[in-house]
């Protein structure tokens, strides 16, 4: 398992294995729809066992553990399911915390509406299934297209929260970004979303994890061949990086603490361009943790510690 420095798993019924790619005070009780809208259905079980929502036109695959009084949720990034937070939820429930997360639009258990999707829309998704779980005043933590996501929730709907985490992401991709994710969409169609996940391998992972845990990158590897998501969908989630901008929106990002995180090595979203993002919310706080764009799995107890710490000395 890529970025395993320990042997975890999280807790839950039924999460006996683990499948991952590289690329966040709880008010109970039901919400009203809005008018004219049907209610949300919320909590019937599907496939595996695990609970889905009918929220926003589609269904929403989530987990939701532990028992704390105040809430983390969780967004993943492109071409990620729930289980991206697997080295991570040892910690955040040991911390105390319940914990959301849950399979973004197009990929995993939850729908697989027609593209291209928006961070914009897919904040909307996560709003909508917060409301319909009854849970307000939460911490938010978003990573890589996660963290474009988030940034539109603290943007759109901030008085939910708590605090927001923004990690390895950036406000706008600039150039760089831009070109490479234009290959990838050129290649998604000749190659299979498979081989282009082996491709962002490459750039989320550092250099010493190459050379030192080749059998872990054996492990990602060959559960990278086997990812059950079509093109379409891929190119539709692809679509949320690229077009993703909240430049001139991000001082509206204010009433609630803010942390965004990068990996000191990442060279996928260049770390410049996570600082940037920091630089343009007031009062925003930075910290870097030890690896790449995937630092949450290259290195995950670092990445809890500095998260966690954060979260326990600010909000």
């Amino acid at each position: 398992m890529p970025g395993r420095d320990r042997a975890v798993r999280h807790r839950g019924a039924g999460d006996d294995g683990v499948r991952r790619g590289p690329h966040g005070s709880v008010s109970r009780g039901p919400r009203r729809a809005a008018a004219g809208r049907p209610s949300p259905s919320v909590g019937r079980e599907e496939g595996a066992g695990m609970p889905t929502a009918s929220v926003n036109g589609i269904e929403i695959n989530y987990k939701l553990e532990g028992d704390g009084p105040e809430t983390i949720v969780l967004i993943n990034g492109l071409a990620d399911d729930l289980e991206t937070w697997v080295l991570q939820m040892d910690d955040l429930l040991g911390a105390g915390y319940r914990v959301l997360r849950f399979d973004n639009r197009g990929v995993g258990q939850t729908s697989v509406p027609p593209g291209p999707y928006t961070s914009r829309m897919m904040a909307d998704d996560a709003k909508a299934l917060v409301d319909a779980l009854g849970i307000s005043g939460f911490h938010l933590l978003g990573t890589s297209m996660g963290g474009m996501i988030a940034q539109e929730y603290a943007i759109n709907h901030g008085s939910d929260l708590k605090s927001a985490t923004f990690s390895s992401t950036y406000a706008a991709p600039g150039p760089f970004c831009s070109r490479m994710f234009s290959m990838w969409q050129d290649m998604a169609p000749m190659t299979g979303v498979p081989f282009i996940m082996r491709d962002v391998t490459l750039w989320a992972f550092t250099v010493p994890f190459f050379e030192e845990r080749e059998d872990e990158l054996k492990e990602f590897e060959a559960e990278m061949a086997g990812l059950p998501m079509s093109v379409d969908a891929y190119l539709a989630q692809l679509s949320v990086i690229q077009t993703h901008d909240t430049t001139d929106r991000l001082a509206t990002i204010q009433g609630f603490p803010v942390l965004v995180m990068a990996g000191e090595e990442d060279i996928l979203i260049p770390v410049r361009l996570s600082k940037r993002l920091q630089e343009g919310i007031p009062g925003a706080d930075w910290k870097t943790s030890e690896g790449g764009h995937a630092c949450m799995w290259e290195h995950p107890a670092a990445f809890n510690r500095t998260y966690l710490g954060w979260l326990a000395d600010h909000a």
